[in-house]
């Protein structure tokens, strides 16, 4: 069975699926969620009861180019209120590898991949192998070395991450590093990843923060456009949500 991505859209007005990712993704199960924000006192059941057959059918809508390309597509619809314990808990049930932030995209020529504090690359060079296609002509790893940090200890890592995606069977012309010295390493990333077409990252611990602004991958689709997929680490299933 191939691996499983979560494709999460907001309903009832997503924004469009960029053609460009249906083919490279055509290879995985693709899970299109589409997720129903409702204020704090609207009940699940007269949500559903009003909306559920029109967002049924934009999910559909949605769904075809990937079908088109020969992707498996499973739909799911929550009408729910914590969108983030949502995707989690769906990622969770359908056995989800990563997870799509699906900006819009005209082309993926460069690819930034965020390195971790961590020697496990896990599945995260099968999701930059992914992304790259003919155009692409550079795929960066880029690890911030925060204030106080061993900057020796941030270019080995550096080093094995590119050895690592290159026994994986990515061209090594392509593969190039990239060390920054910062105070916030959230913020480092962001300012790089403009620079780039798409964003092939970990998944991170949630903080604070995250309530506050949105997750990182968010913040980096919101502020640049690209399209970002996020590599889940294994998880104990998360509480139960609502109208999963």
């Amino acid at each position: 069975m191939a691996d499983a991505i979560l494709v999460p859209v907001e309903l009832p007005d997503p924004a469009p699926l960029s053609p460009v990712l249906a083919a490279p993704l055509a290879s995985l199960d693709i899970v299109l969620l589409g997720h129903f924000q409702l204020p704090e006192q609207t009940p699940a059941s007269a949500a559903r009861e009003q909306f559920e057959a029109e967002a049924t059918a934009t999910l559909e809508r949605l769904a075809e180019p990937f079908r088109e390309a020969g992707a498996s597509v499973r739909t799911r619809l929550v009408f729910g209120k914590d969108r983030a314990a949502v995707i989690d808990q769906v990622a969770i049930e359908e056995g989800c590898a990563a997870e799509l932030d699906p900006a819009p995209t005209d082309g993926i020529d460069r690819i930034l991949v965020p390195i971790p504090a961590v020697a496990e690359l896990g599945r995260l060079p099968a999701f930059v192998d992914l992304l790259t296609g003919d155009s692409t002509r550079e795929i960066t790893l880029f690890h911030v070395v925060e204030d106080g940090d061993d900057l020796e200890g941030g270019e080995q890592l550096l080093r094995d991450a590119r050895e690592g995606l290159i026994r994986s069977g990515l061209d090594a012309e392509l593969v190039d590093t990239r060390l920054v010295e910062g105070a916030e390493h959230d913020d480092e990333i962001l300012r790089v990843a403009a620079e780039y077409d798409a964003v092939v990252m970990h998944e991170a611990e949630p903080d604070l923060r995250d309530r506050i602004f949105g997750t990182l991958p968010d913040r980096i689709a919101s502020r640049t456009s690209d399209p970002v997929i996020i590599v889940r680490w294994n998880h104990e299933p998360a509480s139960e949500v609502e109208d999963v």
